[in-house]
């Protein structure tokens, strides 16, 4: 347990051994403004100056393990990778209270992360919360910011989100204590036994699982919820005023934010090209994650060596 103005619980490092394909040692931040005392758990590997950024975004409810795949990629490409877990999620600090839970509550984390670590020549790579938070960021800092790797994501601006995510809410909100391996394995049927168990790894107990809980409910679907209007001057944003190169990849079996919603996303981001469609790939695309990495480089022109 750990004392902060938020009661909070940390999941055991022990919990985390021998993780597949996840060779990388944990990085901590506890003083972040606003977020003292709550340790945010992030892996920052490759050179730490004069090299891009790719800055991995999770979303609900996995964590920075999802990037496994592509993070290699990067790396290989002489780029810098952060990839930090919201709290609530990973091997960050878990707030016990549903209630502590709020949309600005995990942006102004995200944006007081992203202060710290003063990063540039950042790629923004994103799906899911990792989009719906992060497309909101660059609008704030549009100088950090020169690429966008956008996949199965979308904006809250306070419109409905289909029948298919609303059998989602409904599913957590009547089953506040779901197996997130299972989800993970069900939605993701490529995952072998090591991987749903890295997946299940942050929750010891369903004490630790109230942000799993609360971000389906935090989706803005209609426009009084909270940051409706952030989404709304992030759209704008990405439409009127981004400066920089995208790359979009669809999992075109997600049921949710597939092929619709993503092409509803692609024509809303000034030149984005026409998205790499994953045949196979379901929400969490990121598990077909190599050759999405592969052609994003190539398309940001990071695979030419010296």
């Amino acid at each position: 347990m750990v004392d902060t103005v938020l009661k909070a619980l940390r999941t055991d490092d022990d919990r985390f051994a021998d993780l597949p394909d996840w060779p990388y040692a944990p990085n901590y931040v506890d003083e972040l403004p606003g977020y003292e005392g709550l340790r945010v758990h992030y892996v920052d590997e490759g050179p730490k100056s004069d090299a891009p950024v790719f800055l991995c975004l999770h979303g609900e409810p996995s964590w920075s393990f999802l990037y496994r795949k592509m993070i290699p990629v990067f790396l290989e490409a002489g780029a810098r990778v952060i990839a930090p877990d919201f709290l609530g999620f990973g091997r960050s600090d878990k707030p016990v209270q549903d209630a502590d839970y709020t949309f600005h509550f995990h942006r102004n984390m995200l944006k007081a992360f992203l202060e710290r670590m003063d990063i540039q020549d950042v790629c923004l790579v994103c799906q899911d919360w990792g989009g719906l938070l992060g497309l909101t960021i660059p609008k704030d800092y549009p100088d950090r910011f020169t690429r966008l790797l956008v996949m199965n994501t979308g904006l809250g601006v306070g419109r409905p989100a289909g029948d298919g995510f609303d059998a989602w809410r409904n599913y957590v909100a009547t089953t506040p204590n779901f197996d997130v391996g299972g989800l993970m394995a069900r939605a993701t049927p490529v995952l072998n036994e090591a991987e749903v168990a890295a997946y299940n790894a942050p929750f010891p107990s369903d004490d630790y699982k109230a942000g799993v809980r609360r971000f389906p409910m935090l989706v803005q679907t209609s426009p009084e919820m909270e940051g409706v209007d952030t989404g709304l001057a992030a759209a704008k944003f990405w439409k009127q005023d981004w400066q920089g190169e995208s790359f979009m990849a669809i999992g075109m079996q997600d049921p949710v934010l597939g092929p619709p919603a993503m092409r509803s996303l692609q024509r809303l981001i000034r030149n984005c090209p026409e998205p790499m469609e994953i045949a196979d790939g379901g929400h969490f695309v990121q598990e077909w994650g190599e050759p999405i990495a592969r052609a994003a480089v190539e398309r940001f022109g990071l695979d030419q060596k010296p």
